[in-house]
Order: C-alpha cells, then structure tokens, then sequence
C-alpha cells in the first residue's frame, strides 16, 4: 500500500511539473520571443516601446508614426495571458501590450538583432525588454 501512495505521489509531481513548465512555455504570444534580455517578434525583429504611451490599453502612435513603427499584431485567436494584454487602436487595430506598454517594431530595422530604434524620437523608443 505505501509502494502505490509513493508511486501516486511522484506521478502526481511528475504531472505538476510537466503542466507548469507547458503554462510556462507557452506564457508569450505566438509572434513573441524572448531571449537574451529582450523582446522581439518570431522574425527575431526589436521590438519597442514609447514613452508618449501613458494612458492604459492606448497606443499614441498612430497616422504616420503608426508607419514607420508599426504595430505588433495580434491573430484572431489570441487572448490576453499574464503580462500580455491586447489593447485595440484607433483604427480598431488590436495591437499587442507588455505590462501595459504596447509594442511596436520599427521599419528601418532591416534584420533581426537590429536596434536601429532604440532612443530615436528624443529618446522616446526603447527596446523592449522582459
């Protein structure tokens, strides 16, 4: 009887800890990754966030801002998971935030690492980091 109880309690951590580390792996949105202290898309492109962003769920960027650092996107499917919120622009684009901060990638950054962005606009951008 105490061999089964012992065969039960290591299956049960065994179980645990499979189910934490599956919430853990898939605790980011599909077209985010992390990885040596920042955050980029699945392309492995900088992504960034900007100081004017300072009301909560709401993006500042927007006309022409919004082109030269467009949006990181969310697919149709995705919900909103611990630090990841979803917030919906202006032009009702729904747009991916980090602990509030919507994220952006910018269009002059011509392969994945570069950090092209980082301080532009007096120092508003920065990359995004975990």
């Amino acid at each position: 009887m105490r061999a089964i109880k012992l065969v039960s309690v290591v299956l049960s951590l065994i179980v645990g800890s499979y189910g934490m580390a599956s919430a853990q792996m898939s605790s980011t949105p599909s077209n985010v990754k992390i990885a040596n202290g920042m955050i980029t898309d699945s392309k492995g492109m900088t992504l960034y966030t900007f100081d004017k962003d300072t009301a909560p769920g709401k993006s500042a960027c927007n006309g022409q801002c919004a082109t030269i650092w467009p949006l990181l996107p969310v697919a149709s499917d995705a919900m909103a998971m611990g630090p990841w919120t979803i917030i919906t622009r202006d032009d009702g684009k729904k747009q991916w935030a980090y602990k509030g901060k919507p994220l952006y990638t910018f269009a002059q950054d011509s392969k994945a690492g570069d950090m092209a962005g980082d301080g532009k606009g007096g120092g508003a951008w920065h990359m995004a980091k975990p």
